[in-house]
């Protein structure tokens, strides 16, 4: 039988404490020796919990231990054929949709399962917060291979279709067998949210809509849990399959429509000159004006009846998105994404740009695309793979940023300064990668899109705006918020965190942070191999988070259940400090007491008077055996005048203040100010939905 809406739950939780009563001496030139003189116990790092349901999969062969996909991996298919009639006066969708779904599964599938996200504003949907009631997604067909179905009646389990929430569940004329395919044929109305999904689609004015979680969609069926069972409530986001699509949009003449995918009929709907303009952006390394505001009136050609048919096609993406705008500055250029075809040649894609003069910021728009693609290209290992990257600005509907492929909407950042317009353009475009390519589950692991892309951003930012360590507001925000004793999880299911903040934290800055320190521990090269290999790997699929450790496991050599336990299944805390700093007749020691719940190795930066800067290490391992204490003891020679734990910055130590020892005077750092710290300062991306 298929694992159809089977859910198992994590095994319990075991922690075992234990401590040790022996010093521990580091001699430079000698191994360690176990020690601690401090009873306080410490909870062990025992093994991770394993998913049942990955188990199950690595048994199958779908899955490996070693963090690839399996030699028997698989995953659902589709093709889309949709149409959207946009009523701008009217704030309307009328949307068909021809979906041939194959099954490329070993199972015989009896029901077919699809997202009607938008129900979310249904009367009766259920949701983790406020949200516009306007009725939902209306169905006005639903057919199976030509069959149009019947609504299903309370107990009727004939052939038909129901609606429950934000799913379509369609009881099939015919169980769909493996390596089989079948064809739905839908037509639906959509009354559009002036700020859907949680502002993360909707309109802003008369000007400028939107479109996007507009249409049925098939949901995931996967090798690991089958149908995916996990309604959108609102806060955690989607998990969508891969599939090729072919759109039309049906506008009113005058209005721009830029969406996923290739632009198939522009010499049939774009004025002349403004497609000449169009041609001229693809090969500009400067930023062109496509459209301006002399243009607004004439920037399209005039179709039968005042409309034009816009016609998109793209393959291999997760969902598509549109927008229309009529009073829009348009801009565009390109950028170099790398060799993509492995030709040896670099290879650019185009960048777009639409936005109103309300929104003057974005003069820099298409500039901070063109870094921020080409920096990720080069960063993840992976070409840009798509024709265009299309950032839209629609202060009214959103407040930060949304990714869709190939198309981002965007706010318009007029409160705030130049570099966080690009810190949110980075964030989107690096969604491109994450979840756009490599296809995670948000509403489950929330955290393995929104944090890699975190990190991502930080490390683009730290390129296009050198000289500071980005990656530190985000340490300082999971450190701020840890320190409140409120934090969950970073594995617990994302609908179910205690608090938006917990959530946020959780979902952002933590994973983020964790990363780095991932990367402090491991050492950038073998760190990017092992990342380089994930995002590689699972390019296209469909990974989870027991993939991830293991790839990390597999390219470093080393068993990192503790590092996944302590950071990503607790809420245990880093909190290193130095004790004391001696001087004896055998040379300087150096006393380093852990007082937090989270192993992490000690690295110690130790300055002489003479400015020699010696390294030293207290190993994990020390801590793994439930040690609270351990020294360091440095030769005789220059005086020591500085200690420091990590002066790198690279693990989130929740009190900095202990971490440096600077001539018998304390030193206190850029964190003291968390003492004073009341409330947490939430990311504009996490609230809406970016």
């Amino acid at each position: 039988m298929p694992p159809t809406l089977q859910l198992r739950s994590l095994p319990a939780l075991f922690f075992v404490m234990a401590c040790a009563t022996a010093p521990v001496r580091m001699d430079p030139m000698a191994p360690p020796a176990p020690a601690i003189d401090e009873p306080r116990a410490r909870p062990f790092a025992n093994p991770i919990p394993w998913s049942h349901e990955w188990l199950d999969a690595v048994e199958r062969g779908t899955r490996t231990m070693s963090g690839e996909p399996g030699p028997r991996y698989w995953q659902q298919w589709a093709s889309y054929r949709l149409t959207a009639r946009l009523v701008p006066e009217q704030r309307r969708v009328d949307g068909t949709a021809e979906i041939v779904y194959h099954n490329r599964s070993p199972d015989s599938l009896p029901t077919l399962h699809l997202d009607l996200v938008l129900n979310v504003h249904d009367t009766t949907a259920m949701r983790n917060e406020p949200m516009e009631v306007t009725g939902g997604v209306r169905l006005t067909r639903v057919a199976v291979d030509g069959t149009t179905l019947d609504e299903l009646q309370p107990g009727r389990i004939a052939p038909g279709w129901a609606v429950m929430g934000t799913r379509l569940v369609i009881v099939a004329p015919r169980p769909v067998a493996s390596r089989d395919s079948v064809r739905l044929s839908l037509a639906w109305e959509l009354p559009v949210p002036q700020a859907g999904a949680g502002g993360r689609m909707g309109w802003d004015g008369d000007d400028v809509f939107f479109i996007a979680y507009w249409y049925p969609q098939m949901t995931v069926y996967d090798d690991v849990v089958g149908w995916h069972p996990d309604p959108f409530l609102g806060a955690s986001e989607f998990y969508h399959g891969f599939a090729r699509y072919e759109l039309t949009v049906d506008a009113p003449d005058g209005w721009i429509i830029r969406a996923t995918g290739q632009h198939e009929n522009p010499d049939a709907v774009l004025a002349p000159d403004v497609l000449a303009r169009l041609r001229a952006a693809e090969g500009s390394d400067t930023t062109i004006r496509i459209v301006g505001p002399a243009d607004f009136a004439a920037a399209t050609r005039r179709g039968p009846g005042g409309r034009l048919q816009w016609r998109f096609s793209a393959d291999s993406v997760r969902d598509v998105a549109f927008s229309a705008t009529r009073r829009s500055i348009w801009e565009g250029a390109r950028t170099e994404i790398g060799d993509r075809t492995g030709d040896g040649r670099a290879e650019h894609t185009r960048i777009e740009a639409l936005w109103r003069e309300t929104a003057p910021r974005w003069r820099n728009m298409v500039r901070y695309e063109q870094h921020s693609l080409d920096f990720l290209s080069r960063y993840t290992g992976i070409p840009y793979p798509w024709p265009h990257m299309t950032a839209v600005e629609a202060g009214g509907i959103i407040g930060g940023g949304m990714e869709f492929p190939m198309m981002t909407l965007i706010g318009d950042y007029n409160a705030r300064g130049d570099s966080a317009l690009y810190y949110v353009t980075a964030h989107e475009l690096a969604h491109m990668w994450v979840p756009m390519i490599v296809s995670t589950d948000e509403r489950r692991y929330a955290w393995l899109d929104e944090g890699t892309t975190t990190y991502n951003e930080n490390e683009a930012r730290m390129e296009f705006f050198p000289g500071v360590n980005h990656h530190i507001p985000d340490q300082e925000s999971y450190i701020a918020f840890a320190r409140t004793g409120y934090e969950g999880e970073i594995m617990r299911w994302s609908n179910y965190h205690y608090s938006p903040a917990a959530y946020g934290i959780a979902s952002y800055p933590k994973p983020a942070s964790v990363l780095l320190a991932l990367r402090g521990l491991l050492g950038d090269e073998t760190f990017h191999q092992a990342y380089r290999r994930f995002l590689r790997q699972w390019a296209w699929k469909h990974p989870t988070p027991w993939d991830m450790f293991r790839t990390f496991e597999s390219v470093s050599g080393r068993n990192l259940g503790w590092f996944w336990r302590a950071w990503y299944f607790e809420t245990w805390r880093l909190d290193q400090g130095i004790a004391s700093v001696t001087v004896t007749p055998s040379g300087t020691r150096i006393v380093i007491e852990d007082h937090g719940e989270t192993p992490m190795p000690v690295r110690l930066a130790i300055t002489r008077a003479d400015g020699r800067v010696e390294r030293r290490e207290l190993p994990v391992d020390l801590w793994l055996r439930g040690l609270r204490r351990a020294e360091v003891t440095l030769a005789p020679g220059s005086a020591v005048t500085r200690v420091e734990i990590d002066p790198e910055r690279y693990f989130p130590d929740v009190d900095r203040r202990n971490n440096v020892w600077d001539g018998g005077e304390d030193e206190l750092d850029e964190l003291d100010e968390l003492d004073e710290l009341d409330e947490w300062d939430e990311r504009d991306e996490w609230n809406s939905g970016g």
